[in-house]
């Protein structure tokens, strides 16, 4: 198979043709080794490959001998190593499949390698120091944002049409932005984090994929939500797939615009436009649309303040189980100094102030409800922002404490967490390019459990603003 013939189709348009007899899953897998040996040295997004086990894939599931790659954070792969983008966990290999992973392998997808993460997915940019930068498909000197850069930069060049992403304040949205892809992230509860997590970061956390259709999407959504033993709290499916929901016209939706960022800043100019763009198309479509001041029902400051006590109280145990595994010490040796500063940060947070901090997320979750009670969906830019040159993000970050760092996470990305703390399904859809040949991405949230109305919606913006055709300076199908 030639690598022009191999990036033309996405997931499910490859596994078609493995059905069909067009392909076998052996030479899928090798394009896609071949792409990645194409494009990789460029972009340093995949940090482990190995060879995919074809033995037992089920030839008529959706995604069927597919190549896909999983993030190094969250799920694990038996006998794989899974080191959080850290030299605290340089080396460490997972004992067991998560349920994420079998449902993967249900799914017909052919794992064959991990892709690069931030330090502990600490950051919306992925340059950690153990793997090093990863690179923008559509120009290396800017970060592929984070912390599913390495899932984005991989999908974005080609190597595969789809992979394995998560998001705790934006980690699926903003590298999907950056990269010009399709970024879903699910309602709370609709996927498992288990059988080693109830939640990721007390439920900020989801996990799913990033893609270059919404249809690959919607389909892996199908794949992974199930209802695992012992699971927390679950969001129960649809008598519908979510496949099925992106060919259904979304019908007239009422959608609130929100300009600012809760912390009152802007977009650019050139995302600015690119926001009006996207007003303009929504209308157009029929919907209608008005501005929407933001609000959260707590201060911006308070917003930062409780999401750091929630992310840096569950890095501590997280940290000082990689430190037992490892037999190494949390040090500046181990661990980068941002990662090191929020881990102490969270040794000072205590049981009253985790309570506390809850407490904001109740209030913030019931604005939201309220929110939604007025509109069917929220449009936001995913970041003020275009990519952010290589190096910027960790400027000056040994003089930051977790506070700080938080705070500068969510100065980079303000429009994306609130998703993540109220629960909400959201998605960045890739509209627009700037005119220096740079991707925008629209943010889109919907109530609680509401998914399936972004999924309508964004099949309706991929139809009528088709942005498949484009193609990044590094690909691997050149």
């Amino acid at each position: 198979m030639q690598l022009h013939e191999y990036t033309s189709f996405d997931g499910l348009g490859l596994a078609q043709l493995l059905r069909q007899g067009a392909v076998s899953a052996a030479e899928l897998h090798d394009a896609a080794q071949r792409a990645c040996a194409a494009v990789n040295p460029q972009i340093n997004a995949v940090v482990e490959l190995w060879p995919a086990d074809l033995t037992a894939i089920d030839h008529a599931a959706p995604f069927a001998g597919v190549p896909f790659l999983i993030k190094d954070v969250a799920v694990t792969m038996a006998g794989r190593r899974s080191e959080a983008g850290s030299r605290l966990g340089a080396g460490h290999v997972a004992a067991l499949d998560s349920h994420l992973m079998t449902q993967f392998r249900k799914a017909g997808l052919a794992t064959f390698g991990r892709t690069s993460t931030p330090e502990m997915a600490f950051a919306t940019t992925t340059e950690p120091v153990l793997y090093g930068a990863t690179r923008n498909p559509w120009n290396v000197s800017l970060s592929a944002g984070g912390s599913s850069g390495g899932a984005a930069a991989a999908v974005a060049a080609g190597i595969v049409p789809l992979a394995h992403a998560t998001d705790a304040a934006g980690s699926i949205r903003v590298p999907a932005a950056s990269t010009g892809l399709f970024g879903f992230k699910p309602s709370r509860g609709r996927v498992s984090n288990g059988p080693a997590m109830d939640e990721i970061f007390s439920g900020l956390g989801v996990q799913l994929g990033v893609s270059r259709t919404v249809r690959d999407s919607a389909a892996l959504l199908d794949c992974v939500q199930a209802i695992m033993p012992g699971e927390p709290y679950v969001t129960s499916a649809p008598g519908h797939s979510w496949l099925s929901q992106v060919s259904v016209a979304p019908g007239k939706l009422r959608i609130g615009v929100q300009r600012a960022a809760c912390n009152g800043a802007r977009p650019v100019p050139a995302v600015d436009a690119a926001l009006q763009d996207t007003v303009r198309l929504l209308e157009s479509l029929g919907h209608h649309v008005e501005e929407v001041p933001p609000a959260l029902g707590v201060s911006w400051p308070a917003f930062v303040h409780a999401n750091a006590g929630i992310w840096c109280a569950n890095l501590v145990p997280w940290i000082d189980g990689l430190a037992q595994e490892s037999g190494r010490t949390a040090s500046l040796d181990t661990l980068e100094p941002a990662t090191l500063a929020c881990y102490r940060y969270g040794q000072t947070v205590s049981a009253v102030d985790v309570v506390a901090a809850l407490d904001v997320r109740n209030t913030v979750t019931r604005q939201a409800g309220a929110l939604f009670g007025q509109y069917d969906v929220v449009l936001t830019p995913t970041l003020p922002d275009v990519p952010w040159p290589l190096g910027r993000y960790g400027e000056k970050e040994e003089q930051l404490d977790g506070l700080g760092w938080t705070a500068r996470l969510f100065e980079h990305s303000p429009y994306t967490p609130l998703a993540n703390v109220a629960g909400l399904p959201a998605m960045s859809v890739p509209l627009t390019m700037s005119n220096d040949g740079l991707p925008i991405g629209m943010q889109f949230m919907a109530g609680y459990g509401n998914d399936g109305t972004l999924l309508r919606l964004a099949g309706q913006l991929e139809r009528a603003a088709p942005w498949g055709p484009r193609r990044p300076p590094v690909w691997a199908g050149n």
